[in-house]
């Protein structure tokens, strides 16, 4: 009830329709709408973002006390006030910007694959590369997109591998796991591969030279009389080695040899070790040129030879055969006598 006599208060007209000011108040320069931080929406276009950006030290999303972004304290000075009304359409204008981001962002992922997918593919990639380089170290030809393709034996036996000639390993061996056995009925031996660490060849590649170059028919295994099997533990009649010249040269030593001058292989007799020195399996040598596969098939026969009781001998027909015997990483012909490179003891089997 109003007091008599008091004037009565004139009643406003609505104003006239026009631009709302709370809109214009929410998009004022002096408001900052995304002051709260990156909306969760936004993260989607970037799932992988905190385990891949390895260049960083703090992963997206976490400051660098280890708080959330979203949860840290504000800094700066208090935006103006603008009102109740004006906060909250404020509120409502921010929050319909971050759904048209969220829109635009998922749409993005999906339709130009710039999100997780890419991420992934990159992954892959990278796996890929890495499993290149270990073939391309182990002398396995580089992966397709559907994957490793491995070289063939034959092909991976027809190549040279990378490996010093004054190189000095460790001097500490790996037996390579698994067993072959022996594929025929005469008598026995059994060995084990023992590969340097360190080297950087193909361990699985020598122990399967060693296995089908001994149990060739033109090898040690002719006629039946002999037959080769590869163990892995126990005892074995011989450990057949592949080592850095250094450490070889180490070996040959203990049984009187000097292996040093042309950098060549022995059969250490007085220890259970029958000596592969790794630069000549990997470079081959001047008298077998790029016939890489035959060396090292005469580099297996010609020190087993040994371990089976047989001495050095020489061609002594012009234009024949070279025994496989003969040191042939040293020479091929001598005192006029023109030989020819042979790998095998039995060539004609």
């Amino acid at each position: 009830m109003r007091a008599s006599g008091a004037p009565i208060p004139r009643q406003r007209r609505a104003p006239v329709p026009g631009p709302r000011q709370e809109y214009l108040d929410a998009f004022d320069e002096d408001d900052d709408v995304f002051a709260r931080g990156t909306p969760a929406s936004a993260h989607a276009a970037d799932a992988y973002a905190s385990v891949t950006d390895w260049s960083a030290g703090t992963p997206v999303g976490v400051r660098s006390d280890g708080l959330d972004e979203d949860d840290a304290e504000p800094t700066g000075p208090p935006a103006p006030g603008k009102g109740a009304k004006g906060r909250a359409f404020t509120g409502i204008a921010a929050a319909a910007v971050t759904t048209v981001l969220a829109v635009v962002v998922a749409g993005q992922v999906a339709d130009d694959r710039g999100g997780p997918d890419v991420q992934s593919q990159s992954a892959t990639d990278q796996a890929r590369d890495v499993r290149d380089s270990a073939s391309r170290a182990d002398g396995r030809a580089p992966g397709t997109d559907s994957g490793t393709t491995a070289l063939t034996y034959g092909e991976a036996m027809g190549r040279t591998y990378p490996l010093g000639a004054t190189l000095k390993g460790s001097g500490k061996f790996d037996a390579v796991p698994g067993i072959a056995e022996a594929p025929g009925s005469g008598q026995k031996f059994t060995y084990r591969v023992d590969v340097e660490q360190g080297l950087g060849l193909d361990a699985e590649l020598f122990a399967e030279a060693v296995q089908k170059t001994l149990n060739d028919p033109r090898s040690w295994a002719h006629d039946g009389a002999r037959t080769f099997e590869r163990i892995y533990s126990g005892k074995p009649d011989f450990v057949i080695t592949l080592a850095s010249p250094g450490t070889t040269a180490d070996w040959c030593a203990k049984s009187g040899l000097d292996t040093t001058v042309d950098n060549v292989s022995c059969d250490s007799a007085a220890t259970e070790r029958v000596m592969i020195n790794a630069y000549r399996w990997a470079q081959g040598s001047e008298t077998y040129g790029d016939e890489i596969h035959a060396y090292r098939q005469m580099l297996i026969n010609h020190e087993i030879g040994h371990r089976l009781g047989y001495g050095h001998v020489t061609c002594d027909k012009d234009g024949g055969l070279a025994p496989v015997m003969q040191q042939q990483t040293k020479f091929i012909d001598h005192d006029g006598i023109h030989c020819l490179p042979n790998p095998w003891p039995y060539p004609n089997s």
